[in-house]
């Protein structure tokens, strides 16, 4: 029985070391652990040896199945990888140039930016920017969004820990949180805090919420909000400037309305619906697409700027929400995807 182990445990070394395919793998496995293998065929004859010598004879077989079991599972590992680096093919010479030659082109979020600046730039508008990393006094406080607010719970908005220190980011006050900004309306206190008016400007950027993936919402999208301050602003300049942005973005047969709302910056407040029958996969006559109002006049005289003397308006949108009504997108997901199917449709 021990030349017997020791011929199986030699041919099985010499037989699986050469073994490439899967078919030649399952076909040695059934050869040698099988129902009718050959060494299932010597374990069968345990019931024939002595007594006394079973348990020596059991260990033997034990030390040849486990050798046999280490073989397999190593020609298994050579059959898997080999099918990879077929699937993969030659390994590629990385200080070659890219086989890949073809014109890049923007991603739709940044199409769609662009485009909205570019429109607001022809009426006066300035791009600003701010840091994505904000305060509390600068995303809530000087919004006029009281502590107790329910945006600024911890179940809606990103706060980093207490002793979280950043040194482009100053605090307004040295007991208040840093915080992922939740709208880019903070962007307008930073201009605001700047100088005097009058003020006009256009802020997109990534926003943050504690909000849960599906098809129409994200962690981290973007928006597009815009700020105008002056003397004797009114309403009627912003219906105006609503009307001007969609129309140039969505084409001349879309309408906007405004319905009441409260935001605790701006007031009168409203929400802005959107009538765009011509665009693909719009299949509702009113849908809506952003807030604003008028500044609220506790907001400007907590900046600085006498209310008596200057008015402004303020609006925001989402740029995924445009980007999604313009090009018939019904799922938010594939912006952040980096599907090059998808991303190329756009070039």
């Amino acid at each position: 029985m021990e030349s017997l182990l020791s011929a199986l445990q030699e041919k099985a070394q010499a037989d699986l070391a050469a073994i490439r395919t899967r078919p030649e793998l399952e076909a040695a496995k059934a050869r040698l652990v099988g129902p009718n293998g050959e060494l299932t065929a010597l374990m069968k004859q345990m019931g024939s040896v002595p007594k006394e010598q079973r348990p020596a004879l059991g260990k033997r077989i034990n030390e040849a199945k486990a050798l046999v079991q280490a073989l397999l599972d190593a020609a298994l590992q050579r059959v898997v990888d080999g099918e990879i680096a077929a699937q993969v093919g030659p390994a590629i010479d990385v200080s070659l140039p890219s086989p890949d030659a073809g014109p890049g082109t923007f991603h739709p979020l940044t199409q769609v930016r662009e485009e909205m600046c570019r429109i607001l730039r022809k009426v006066g508008f300035t791009v600003a920017d701010g840091p994505e990393v904000e305060t509390e006094y600068y995303c809530f406080d000087a919004l006029n969004t009281p502590a107790d607010h329910p945006a600024r719970d911890a179940q809606d908005t990103f706060y980093l820990p207490r002793d979280a220190a950043f040194a482009n980011v100053s605090k307004h006050r040295a007991d208040e949180r840093y915080l992922l900004r939740t709208h880019t309306s903070s962007v307008q206190i930073r201009t605001l805090l700047k100088g005097p008016p009058p003020i006009r400007i256009v802020s997109p950027g990534r926003v943050y919420r504690r909000d849960t993936t599906d098809a129409t919402h994200s962690a981290n999208f973007h928006q597009l909000e815009c700020l105008y301050v002056d003397r004797n602003v009114t309403v009627r300049d912003l219906k105006a400037l609503l009307d001007y942005i969609f129309t140039s973005l969505l084409g001349k047969d879309t309408k906007t309305r405004f319905r009441p709302h409260y935001f605790g910056y701006t007031e009168p407040s409203f929400e802005v619906d959107l009538s765009a029958r011509h665009l693909p996969k719009v299949n509702k006559e009113w849908i809506e697409i952003g807030g604003c109002g008028m500044v609220d006049p506790i907001v400007l005289d907590g900046v600085g700027h006498d209310s008596r003397v200057w008015s402004g308006y303020a609006f925001g949108m989402g740029l995924e929400r445009l980007a999604m009504l313009l090009y018939g997108i019904d799922d938010i997901r594939y912006f952040y995807q980096n599907d090059l199917r998808f991303l190329r449709q756009f070039a």
